[in-house]
């Protein structure tokens, strides 16, 4: 471990670099959890009805093996088995000329996307923290939010899965004050979550519709036992003002149903990976902008 600090010391600009193809292999697995967690939940949920409605129908099928390494990769389309050629991240979907090398159906442009972004985001990441504990954990966080951000925008789910090993993962790490004090952690977590409550409660007291899910709750909990309490006016100004603009964009733009629900989720990861990456300038600027303000 001190030869690895030691080459990062002396070559601090190969940390990002490395750290960026890593995370292109990363954004790879990202595919297939974003696909596959959401499936793997529904299975779960429908077994746990079963048992408590307990039902005299016969048993269903046992299922082939299904999880999120197992059964490997294969084409929607033909079902061809993805090859370790096939699969290297961004370059194996150029090669292929963005199609399956069995049947010559497209694949999604998708894949190569997340790909990218989780590469480009671990790499800023990187390059904003340096070699360190501190650009590890938030790496693993800009992991989970771009998940989190992709499978709710698919499915209108942010998973328990991910989002409470989050909050506990925040606490542990901030007990030795990695990003925040501990106690700054633990006000932020149930802040975080009173919040979003107390705005569900309160609209749907009002329209008797419901505004958000309870897994946004837990997110903006998770995001203030990482953050701190301090960030999370900030994230939620940050993702109001965001949600706001790709809402409007949408209905003008794109003629999205006004009725339809958009998800909130993605919306809290990116507000809150802007305040892991600049909270602190962007929550100093404000500051000094209202004292001038006053």
């Amino acid at each position: 471990m001190s030869d690895i600090s030691a080459f990062f010391t002396s070559y601090p600009a190969a940390f990002p670099w490395i750290a960026g193809v890593f995370g292109l292999a990363i954004g790879s697995f990202l595919n297939v959890a974003i696909f596959r967690l959401p499936i793997l939940l529904e299975r779960k949920w429908q077994s746990q009805c079963r048992e408590i409605l307990k039902s005299n129908k016969k048993p269903l099928k046992a299922k082939k093996r299904f999880n999120l390494v197992v059964p490997g990769s294969s084409c929607p389309h033909c079902g061809h088995a993805i090859t370790a050629l096939e699969n290297i991240p961004v370059l194996s979907f150029i090669w292929l000329r963005g199609r399956c090398s069995a049947c010559g159906k497209p694949i999604s442009r998708r894949y190569p996307l997340v790909e990218l972004l989780t590469g480009g985001l671990t790499v800023a990441v990187a390059w904003h923290f340096g070699y360190g504990v501190a650009a590890l954990f938030a790496m693993a966080l800009t992991w989970c939010l771009i998940a989190l951000s992709f499978i709710d925008f698919d499915r209108q789910l942010l998973p328990d899965d991910i989002t409470l090993p989050l909050l506990w993962g925040g606490l542990i790490l901030n007990a030795f004050a990695v990003f925040t004090p501990l106690f700054d952690a633990v006000i932020g977590a149930v802040s975080g979550y009173l919040f979003l409550w107390m705005v569900y409660q309160l609209f749907k007291l009002t329209t008797g519709k419901e505004g958000m899910g309870y897994g946004d709750f837990k997110l903006f909990a998770a995001l203030g036992a990482w953050l701190g309490w301090q960030s999370l006016p900030l994230i939620i100004l940050l993702s109001s003002l965001v949600g706001a603009i790709v809402g409007i964009s949408f209905i003008l733009y794109f003629g999205h149903d006004r009725r339809l629900p958009i998800p909130f989720g993605p919306f809290l990861c990116v507000a809150g990976w802007i305040a892991l990456m600049w909270g602190d300038t962007l929550t100093s600027h404000y500051l000094q902008f209202a004292r001038i303000g006053y």
